[in-house]
């Protein structure tokens, strides 16, 4: 057997065996979650608008219901829409997500359901037939499916947690980890005045055998990158993320209505 395969074999087999020591922990609540309503907008890599969205968001005790839609130029759709507790940590209750249209080709409906582990998702092949996958899922209580921004805005820079979990809306359900660093403090401006923006970037861990394969072969998903105005009420800003597998990176941004005669 030749030294590199031997020395592949062993690293695979190192990664099968492997565990995280630490726990999967729900980020703590520092920030409560409430009423909220923001008008969002999708750009291509060259700057090219793609859709307009919104964020709509309501709570009901400890319980928060918060969905982003965006109805796209060419028709497509995305619309996820996640259910969340906060008692003392952020934990999902129920997670569904929809993506059809030319700018999703194939389409996906995902459901997530926490309590009992169940995960559903409906999607179409090469060949436009339908296909369900149907599973039961040992879910971590950090598991972040459209919760990434609220969890973000309760992290301390210093004190971040080792990873972030998620189920990958892929044809086949798969849980990922996502380690969070931050890449620095940046500013911006809006009405002549100067503030600070924190800027994290999040990476996809693959772990396995899958997860040493992927940078090989190009398959390791790109860093997506999230920006968190600091202060005593952080807010999202901005995002630069793939919505979906092999997609590219779009940028998402809170905009502010124009009135008739504004440009």
């Amino acid at each position: 057997m030749e030294p590199r395969t031997r020395s592949f074999l062993a690293l695979a087999t190192a990664a099968l065996l492997w565990t995280r020591v630490a726990a999967a922990e729900p980020v703590v609540v520092r920030h409560v979650e409430g009423l909220v309503h923001d008008f969002l907008s999708l750009r291509s890599p060259g700057g090219d608008s793609l859709a307009e969205g919104e964020l709509i968001q309501n709570a009901q005790g400890d319980r928060v219901t918060s969905r982003v839609v965006f109805h796209f130029r060419d028709g497509s759709l995305y619309d996820q829409t996640a259910v969340f507790s906060q008692r003392g940590h952020f934990q999902l209750i129920s997670f569904h997500l929809v993506q059809k249209g030319p700018a999703f080709e194939p389409s996906l409906d995902m459901t997530i359901d926490c309590p009992t582990g169940h995960v559903t998702i409906a999607h179409e092949n090469e060949r436009g037939e339908k296909k369900v996958e149907d599973e039961y899922m040992d879910l971590p209580a950090d598991l972040a499916n459209g919760l990434i921004p609220v969890l973000l805005k309760n992290l301390q820079p210093d004190e971040l947690p080792a990873s972030l979990s998620l189920v990958a809306a892929t044809p086949k359900p798969r849980l990922v980890k996502i380690t969070v660093t931050v890449a620095g403090a940046e500013s911006f401006s809006f009405a002549g005045s100067t503030r600070k923006a924190a800027h994290y970037v999040l990476k996809v861990d693959i772990s396995g055998i899958a997860g040493l394969i992927a940078p090989l072969v190009g398959k390791q998903p790109p860093d997506s990158h999230v920006w968190i105005l600091e202060g005593i009420a952080p807010a999202f800003l901005r995002s630069q993320a793939p919505m979906f597998m092999d997609g590219p990176i779009w940028q998402m941004d809170i905009v502010r209505p124009v009135w008739p005669g504004e440009r």
